[in-house]
């Protein structure tokens, strides 16, 4: 069972995604936060797989959440769900640790693979936010660091990769899930699987998303 918290400030807002949620025998919805503040109070109480944070909240927003909850639940994963698909807000949340980015106008099976996938370990970066930060990235206009200082980073951790490990990075880098990756490379899902945990590791990166944004960063 893979429990969640939402924290979302608009009460029909959680209530249509408790709905979702819970249309899934396998997701249980443990509280409901309106703001940031309780988001984080209610993930130490309830220490739930996954907690759901809008971005625009009163009293802590849901990015300032998301540095809170790495510190007070490490165990929990952040996915940080929000109708504002600015790529600066993407690649806070991603940078800050978080388990994934999904827009509000996301269908209802989006949503659920997300939070599923998230339970997993795994991380999911929605199309329309892939396509912001992967445009930014090629044009050099994301973040807040300088893109030289993080290129060369990228690809002095990139070259401690063999070669298929960088053919499954650089597919990471176009947000191929595993099924999609082995079936590019004629490997098996499992085989694809096993090879991002070692990427991970090697480049130092908590999650695929961030695999994947050092893969643009390298020029992968």
């Amino acid at each position: 069972m893979v429990r969640v918290v939402i924290a979302d400030d608009e009460p029909l807002i959680r209530a249509g995604i408790r709905m979702i949620l819970t249309s899934d025998p396998g997701i249980e919805v443990v509280a409901e936060a309106a703001n940031g503040r309780e988001a984080v109070e209610l993930a130490r109480a309830h220490a739930p797989d996954v907690v759901l944070l809008d971005i625009q909240m009163p009293v802590m927003d849901g990015l300032t959440a998301l540095a809170e909850l790495r510190r007070a639940v490490p165990g929990a994963r952040a996915l940080v769900l929000t109708t504002f698909g600015e790529k600066e807000n993407v690649l806070r949340a991603l940078s800050s640790g978080g388990a994934g980015f999904l827009l509000k106008d996301s269908a209802p099976a989006e949503l659920i693979g997300a939070v599923r996938a998230a339970a997993a370990g795994d991380a999911y970066l929605s199309p329309a936010a892939t396509r912001h930060v992967v445009d930014q990235l090629a044009a050099g206009a994301v973040g807040t660091g300088a893109v030289p200082d993080r290129t060369a980073e990228a690809r002095r951790r990139v070259a401690g990769l063999g070669e298929r490990e960088r053919g499954v990075l650089a597919l990471l880098g176009e947000g191929l899930s595993n099924a999609e990756a082995g079936r590019r490379l004629h490997m098996s899902e499992a085989t694809v699987k096993t090879y991002v945990s070692r990427i991970l590791a090697k480049l130092e990166c908590e999650n695929r998303v961030q695999a994947a944004l050092m893969a643009r960063d390298a020029g992968l």
